[in-house]
């Protein structure tokens, strides 16, 4: 039996710190998983913006409201649970998915949470437990799923490579280049592909 696990950002919506980030003129806030691999670093770095700024949770949630998936991405998901079942892997935090999840026909997603305070500052983080989607995909496994899984950044190799198949979707030239054994596609045509052959090997 076969489970897709799909990244969320960057892979079915553009990246919500990006758009955050044009949205309140901050560039430094454009900073994401894919170019920190330390979720925790990065996750400090952008409360201490947040905080410096004088922005919250309301802030954030202004934007997510204008962000629409990626073109293509409802389909896409749309026919992979047709004929898989699927769940997203995300980093990102019950706060921000869930206008998202409507766009996408509500699919399942395991993701964290923010702490925020009464004023709707942001003041901390809980993530789901340690090293979210490896410790997903291995839990998945010990259920009797075969899982697959793709991404886009460093937080997803993890997954990838505890796959009995993975692949890098949109993923960075220097990700694709330093795992030149990970198959690495653009379209979702090309990925659903991949996943279907997966599930015939």
């Amino acid at each position: 039996m076969y489970i897709t696990c799909l990244d969320l950002e960057g892979v079915l919506v553009p990246e919500i710190w990006i758009a955050f980030s044009e949205a309140a003129g901050i560039p430094e806030l454009r900073r994401t998983t894919r170019d920190e691999p330390d979720y925790d670093k990065l996750m400090r770095y952008r409360l201490d913006i947040l905080h410096r700024n004088g922005l919250g949770l309301k802030e954030i949630q202004e934007v997510i409201a204008t962000v629409d998936p990626m073109p293509g991405a409802r389909e896409f998901l749309d026919q992979l649970r047709s004929e898989t079942q699927a769940v997203i892997l995300s980093d990102t935090f019950s706060q921000f998915a869930k206008p998202l999840m409507k766009k996408l026909g509500w699919p399942t997603i395991f993701c964290n949470e923010l702490v925020v305070g009464e004023d709707g500052s942001i003041t901390g983080y809980r993530l789901r437990c340690p090293q979210t989607k490896l410790t997903t995909v291995k839990a998945l496994q010990s259920c009797g799923f075969e899982t697959i899984a793709s991404g886009d950044s460093f937080n997803d190799l993890g997954m990838i490579r505890q796959s009995k198949a993975g692949f890098l979707f949109r993923s960075t030239e220097a990700i694709r280049r330093d795992n030149p054994d990970i198959p690495a596609c653009e379209t979702y045509d090309e990925l659903l592909a991949l996943i279907r052959g997966a599930m015939k090997d």
